[in-house]
């Protein structure tokens, strides 16, 4: 059997068609933006992108092997993590585009899990659910994904993908496990545990189930403009300690201001991605929303 852990592309190659291209081995290329189906490696690389397993698998820079690229002046330069000393290759990542063109990105290939359970809770208030994240992470789990949605984005999702979610719950958590079946299954049992509290509690029972899961979830920031005209994104990284504290001065400033926001976001790591919901063709909301 064809054994290989990294695969070398032009930077115009789509995230999920990397993926695709590695299946028949049994491999994926882990971080997964939203946009997957549509961003380019180039531009992950230029961002530092992440997605919903960047808590387990990382970010862009910890799933690239190399970079081949051209400065300023038209010199080749080809930049690898076996690289001693300035770490330019990690520079790279996220730097925009400002340092250099891309021509050849390398990245590392994961083995598919042996074994995957999702859990989706539906919570009645979101500091429970904000809590939740903190205990699992306390309890020494760490999730492939550990993903947040507020009401709003919840109420968008279900409306654009219909996939079951809880549309009463005031915050949904989403829990994905990995790993070797009988790991996943003791894990399981203290997450399902940590999550006794919440008003909706049900376990992917099928391939199918979980993917469909992940597919409101990933089309949440599509679906929002559904609710909204125009919504203006922010992206933050807090202590996961802090979530509850700053989802509700959230929800204040959203009183204040008289603008919807819709969360949702990277719980396991904090990166928070509040939506304001405004409509660019009613004077003043543009500028309530900056």
């Amino acid at each position: 059997m064809l054994k290989i852990n990294w695969l070398w592309l032009s930077p115009g190659v789509r995230n999920i068609a990397i993926s695709e291209a590695v299946a028949q081995y049994g491999l994926y290329y882990a971080p997964d933006p939203s946009s997957q189906i549509a961003c380019t490696i180039g531009g992950n690389v230029s961002e530092n992108s992440g997605g919903v397993h960047c808590l387990k698998y990382g970010l862009t820079v910890h799933n690239v092997e190399a970079i081949r690229m051209l400065t300023i002046d038209g010199d080749e330069l080809i930049l690898s993590c076996q690289d001693d000393g300035l770490g330019l290759l990690a520079l790279m990542n996220g730097s925009e585009g400002l340092l250099g063109v891309i021509t050849e990105v390398t990245v590392k290939l994961t083995p598919n899990p042996a074994f995957v359970k999702m859990v989706m809770a539906g919570f009645d208030s979101v500091r429970d659910c904000a809590n939740a994240v903190t205990n699992i992470i306390k309890a020494g789990i760490i999730p492939a994904g550990l993903e947040m949605m507020d009401s709003f984005a919840i109420k968008a999702a279900e409306g654009f993908a219909q996939v079951g979610y809880p549309l009463d719950a005031k915050a949904l958590l989403l829990c994905e496990l990995d790993g070797i079946q009988t790991q996943v299954q003791l894990e399981l049992d203290n997450v399902l545990k940590i999550l006794s509290g919440a008003s909706t509690l049900k376990v992917s029972e099928s391939e199918e189930e979980r993917l469909n899961f992940w597919k409101g979830r990933k089309s949440a920031f599509s679906a929002v403009g559904t609710l909204s005209p125009d919504y203006y994104c922010m992206d933050g990284t807090i202590p996961r300690r802090h979530l509850a504290d700053m989802l509700e001065k959230i929800h204040k400033l959203s009183k204040k201001y008289q603008l919807r926001v819709a969360n949702v976001f990277h719980a396991g790591d904090g990166n928070l991605h509040p939506l304001i919901l405004y409509d660019s063709n009613v004077t003043g909301e543009l500028e309530r929303t900056e």
